[in-house]
């Protein structure tokens, strides 16, 4: 059986690749922080259906020997790199602690994998964000990077010291440079989520407006359970590489809030307010990744619409924010008594 390592496994990515691994068959092995373990509701809402499939370890990427521990008692086959202060915005707020933790936490797994286990296959988390204000559109894997945060360019320096173990050590080390990918479980500190939940309680009367930075920012977004399995894909092919990893398709933060009010027969611009506070100090206007070299070698595709993306994560908030109103009056509503207008489910 093989063995996985999995950083950042509470998160989006890192829940959906563990269920994706189960299912293939592996042992999957997560590394946590120990004060999610002191607060297991709190950090592991996205995996406590798997627990009892998954095993856990304490560790802080910031520590090589707790890493080194990790890495010396799993002696994985694949490890996915996912763990990072990934939060674009938090970057510009404290800068130290995004660049400590995202390129030493990488460098620390690199090392401890050459040491203990250097036939293991890596995966980095890289970003779309490396290309920052990039110089042609769409971006490829050929593409010069131009960071535009902290946090892009402290995924810029991981890169290549994934890159130069490959290089250097002849470690089977890829990187895997997603575009903006969401889903229902996606933070709540993200915009995708934070529209699509303030949707939901406008349209339960909990909220009544929902401020917003920059509308014309156009990403390229997909949804994050089709985009691990490019993941175990890449870590599946006999030569190492970096690939790019987009739908090709790019839409505004104002299509994306038009969209989900839309579903609940809303119109948006009755509730959305700019508040300059959340604009970017250095903005990125336009990400739109160019996958052909994913499609052609990884044989990977993606067909889910953005509409439906948009969608899924409207209806998954609509029904938690229904069930949380009832649980707090003590009244349970069944999810098909969910108060939202039909005609907005119409295809």
């Amino acid at each position: 059986m093989k063995q996985a390592l999995i950083t950042g496994i509470t998160g989006q990515d890192g829940s959906y690749l563990a269920e994706f691994l189960l299912g293939k068959g592996y042992a999957v092995h997560g590394i946590v922080r120990r004060v999610a373990l002191e607060d297991p509701d709190h950090h592991f809402w996205r995996i406590r259906h798997i627990l009892q499939d998954i095993e856990l370890h304490s560790a802080s990427l910031e520590s090589f020997a707790s890493v080194h521990r990790v890495v010396r008692t799993v002696r994985p086959d694949e490890c996915y790199h996912l763990a990072a202060q990934s939060f674009v915005s938090y970057s510009f707020e404290d800068e130290f602690s995004t660049l400590n933790t995202n390129i030493n936490g990488t460098h620390y797994m690199l090392a401890a994998l050459h040491d203990l286990v250097p036939q293991c296959r890596f995966y980095f988390a890289a970003s779309s964000e490396m290309f920052g204000r990039a110089e042609e559109v769409p971006q490829s894997e050929k593409t010069k990077f131009h960071p535009r945060s902290a946090y892009g360019i402290s995924k810029v320096a991981a890169f290549e010291l994934t890159r130069n173990y490959r290089e250097a050590y002849n470690l089977h080390a890829t990187s895997g440079i997603l575009y903006n990918h969401e889903s229902p479980r996606r933070g709540y500190e993200f915009v995708t989520r934070k529209i699509t939940r303030s949707a939901a309680r406008i349209k339960l009367g909990l909220a009544d407006k929902l401020p917003l930075g920059n509308l014309d920012a156009k990403r390229d977004w997909g949804h994050a359970q089709e985009y691990v399995k490019a993941m175990w894909l890449m870590l599946q092919q006999p030569v190492p590489g970096d690939y790019v990893i987009a739908t090709g398709e790019a839409h505004s933060v104002r299509e994306f809030a038009d969209l989900a009010f839309s579903r609940l027969g809303l119109d948006y611009r009755k509730y959305v307010v700019l508040d300059e506070r959340l604009f970017r100090p250095a903005e990125v206007d336009v990400l739109l990744g160019d996958a052909n070299l994913a499609r052609r070698k990884l044989r990977w595709k993606y067909d889910l619409s953005f509409s439906d993306l948009v969608h899924q994560m409207v209806d998954s908030d609509l029904i938690g924010e229904t069930n949380g109103l009832a649980a707090r009056k003590k009244v349970w509503v069944p999810q098909s008594r969910v108060p939202i207008d039909d005609r907005t489910f119409e295809a």
